[in-house]
């Protein structure tokens, strides 16, 4: 190494300038360096030539970049090179000087020869250079030759340093049953060495221990799966270890390791299955319903979410009796009873039940079916069990003052077990404190103990209690309620005086209202044994009886059987031909509307307040009028009634009635009657007689005209007559005079006009038939 250094540095100083020639650093300017050199060439020049005057000479540094071998073992220093200047001559008059990094502890110089050394082993993990700086004196003067030039000593590597994993160890996971070249992580080694010298830092990855699992790729690192379908049930933990090797692999080259802990994760590739295909349990007839009758277990070699299972009962014998749930903890399947069970109905069950995973791989589907089935048998066990009663409670019924010792009603209960045990019956204590019942002990028979009063107690609620007679501790309760009935005191009664209506013109036969309507309701046709047929008569007429009383005996069906009588009120009313209300009576008229006493009242109360207000309003107007008149200032003898009718004269003697004056109430003569039809003529008065019987025979002829006239008004009237005597000038004073009518007429078109006529027509029409009658009679006479 020292000997290629020095060639080095000769074959550098003949490239540049020869032997003389001058290496300038270029840190200083190059104007200053040759000032400062001729000028120490121009002081030293004479002495050293003996000759006078300034001569120019070449000189500068004589020296190339320095390297040191790292890990150095000699004994002797290191030789590392040789600083020279063109001014040194060989005759030791320049001294050579080293400052810097390193200077005098860890490289040295000799002052006259120029050459450096390194007193001790180096490494350039360490520091990879050193700069310094390197100067000529004189020796004798001590002044500076040259200026200071810095150089650099670099510490050449050499292969020391093996490859190191400093994130090792490595922990990798990939899912099992991965493809081949599947990824699974990357390793990285580093060398200290330098990279840009020779192969030292040129690092290649190979594996030690993991084949023929995984590869890993030399220049990258990187780990891959190198066998297919590995199983994770077959083995889950792999331990890799890689080695990187510096030098490019090459032989020599240091090597450094590290382990990859790669575990594979888990993936669905496993149904669950049954440890065997057929579970046997026994269940206790008396567990509750919704309890734990029994558990199953099927296995999934997978982990995690993978091996949840499903479990779920197939349809057919235990579909309807049990259900099944899974624990989330051990993945067991419950079974739940959802009825309650009955040794007696049946002793066994048998159904299948399916175990299937909740999460499936669609990638491993077509492995096959990811469930499994087995067979469960459920044997039920007898259990001694109460008596049973056939019905969950009674009801009986008791008349009042029924005789102690009757019976009223009878309890069943019968053992259900296998040994049917006989059963025996008693009553709750605490439920019949006062002992009003007994119970025959083996009948199970309910009776009386005394008599019963509803009017105290109208209900008693008891409790019979049914054992076993083989196990008396066995024990069951059923409830008893006891309604007791009132016997029948009194007879049926109308609610209210019933009334009812029938139709004029109603057909024979058919039936009225029922008693037990309300009041005032329509005639219907009813095939009831209540109704009240008509009687066999051709209708009713309302002016000969409006009014009929009918008895009606009542029986009602209790115990002992009542009857009392009661009375109908049936009134006779016209009615249209429907048969619905026309006219009636003012009852009969509110009756149907169904108007309360209430109503009836405020009606009433409201026909006297207008009757109030109409006499007050007459007494108040009668009472102005009064005050009116009292306040005139002239007497009322004093008022003349004016006229300005202005007469014709003394011979005019029908331009104004005298009369009037003297009489202003007197009516006219050729007035009517507004009641009376104008077109009626009178007849010529008979001679009266002024005897009594006269007078009597003339009342009567002029009441049978009245009541024989057709133009009367259809009511009853007042007809007033004054007889003065025969021979009197002004005859009658009567206001109304019955004559004879010459003029009949027929009034049977008023049949026609419909319904609201016929009472008109009826009279008109009977009064025709006995006008006609009494002409016959008289014709005949």
């Amino acid at each position: 190494m020292l000997t290629r250094n020095c060639l080095l540095l000769f074959l550098w100083g003949l490239v540049n300038e020869g032997s003389v020639s001058s290496l300038r650093p270029p840190s200083p300017p190059l104007g200053r360096s040759r000032t400062g050199r001729e000028h120490a060439r121009s002081s030293a020049g004479p002495m050293r030539n003996g000759a006078a005057g300034f001569q120019r000479v070449k000189r500068g540094w004589v020296w190339n970049q320095f390297f040191v071998l790292e890990e150095y073992m000699g004994s002797d220093p290191q030789y590392v090179g040789k600083l020279h200047t063109d001014l040194d001559r060989g005759d030791s008059a320049v001294k050579y000087t080293l400052s810097g990094e390193g200077a005098g502890s860890i490289f040295t110089i000799d002052q006259t020869t120029g050459d450096i050394h390194a007193l001790r082993s180096l490494d350039r993990e360490e520091k990879p250079y050193y700069t310094l700086r390197a100067q000529a004196v004189d020796i004798d003067t001590n002044r500076p030759l040259e200026p200071e030039s810095e150089f650099v000593i670099k510490v050449q590597d050499i292969n020391d340093n093996e490859p190191k994993f400093l994130e090792g160890p490595y922990m990798a996971s990939v899912p099992e049953m991965s493809p081949v070249g599947t990824y699974v992580t990357q390793v990285t080694a580093t060398d200290a060495d330098d990279p840009t010298y020779g192969n030292s830092a040129r690092v290649v990855y190979s594996i030690l221990h993991g084949q023929p699992y995984f590869s890993v790729d030399p220049k990258t690192g990187v780990i891959k799966t190198a066998l297919p379908n590995m199983d994770r049930e077959v083995k889950e933990q792999y331990q890799v270890l890689i080695q990187a090797k510096d030098m490019g692999g090459q032989l020599g080259g240091l090597a450094g390791t590290t382990t990859v802990n790669i575990s594979l994760s888990d993936v669905n590739d496993n149904p669950p299955r049954f440890s065997k295909s057929f579970f046997h349990l026994r269940v206790p007839e008396s567990s509750a319903v919704g309890s734990a009758v029994g558990r199953i277990k099927a296995h999934d070699l997978d982990i995690g979410k993978n091996a949840e299972v499903e479990y779920t009962i197939v349809p057919g014998d235990g579909g309807a009796m049990f259900d099944i749930t899974t624990n989330e903890h051990n993945q067991e399947g419950i079974l739940i009873l959802k009825r309650p069970l009955d040794y007696e109905t049946k002793k066994a069950y048998t159904f299948k039940v399916d175990a299937s995973n909740a999460h499936l791989d669609p990638r491993f589907q077509s492995f096959g079916a990811f469930k499994d089935t087995a067979t469960v048998k459920i044997n039920v066990l007898d259990v001694d069990e109460p008596p049973v009663f056939n019905k969950p409670s009674y009801v009986m019924d008791v008349y009042e003052d029924t005789p102690a010792g009757t019976i009223i009603g009878a309890v069943t209960a019968q053992d259900l077990d296998a040994s049917s045990s006989p059963v025996r019956y008693s009553i709750d204590w605490k439920s019949d404190l006062d002992s009003y019942f007994d119970i025959d002990p083996v009948e199970g028979t309910i009776s009386t103990n005394e008599l019963l009063d509803r009017e105290s107690i109208a209900q008693h609620n008891i409790s019979i209690v049914a054992t076993k007679l083989n196990s008396p501790v066995l024990t069951s309760r059923v409830a008893v309620t006891v309604h007791v009935l009132d016997i029948n005191e009194f007879p049926p009664e109308l609610a209210s005086p019933y009334e009812t209506f029938v139709c004029e013109n109603a057909k024979v036969g058919q039936v009225c209202s029922a008693v037990n309507l309300l009041p005032a309701s329509s005639c219907v046709d009813m095939s009831g044994s209540h109704g009240i047929p008509l009687p066999h008569r051709g209708g009713f007429r309302r002016r000969l009886q409006e009014i009929y009383f009918l008895p009606v005996v009542i029986d009602d069906n209790g115990y002992p059987p009542k009857s009392s009588t009661g009375t109908l009120t049936i009134r006779v009313c016209g009615c249209e031909s429907d048969g619905s209300l026309l006219t009636c009576s003012a009852e009969a008229i509110f009756l149907p509307v169904g108007l309360s006493t209430g109503a009836l009242i405020a009606i009433l109360l409201c026909i006297v307040i207008l009757l109030v207000i109409v006499v007050l309003y007459v007494g108040l107007r009668r009472q102005k009028k009064k005050e009116t008149l009292m306040s005139s200032k002239e007497d009322i003898r004093d008022n003349v009634i004016h006229y300005d009718d202005e007469g014709g004269g003394e011979e005019d003697t029908h331009a104004f009635d005298m009369g009037t004056l003297r009489n202003p109430k007197v009516v006219k003569e050729n007035l009517y009657r507004r009641d009376i039809k104008p077109e009626m003529k009178r007849g010529p008065r008979p001679a009266i007689s002024q005897d009594s019987a006269d007078i009597r025979d003339f009342i009567n002829q002029r009441l049978k005209e009245h009541d024989t006239d057709n133009s009367a008004p259809p009511y009853d009237s007042l007809a007033t007559y004054a007889y003065e005597g025969d021979g009197s000038v002004a005859e009658s004073l009567s206001s109304i005079e019955s004559l004879a009518i010459d003029l009949e007429e027929d009034y049977d078109y008023l049949s026609d006009w419909g319904p609201r006529f016929k009472t008109l027509a009826g009279i008109f029409g009977e009064q025709s038939e006995t006008h006609s009658d009494s002409t016959t009679t008289e014709n005949t006479h």
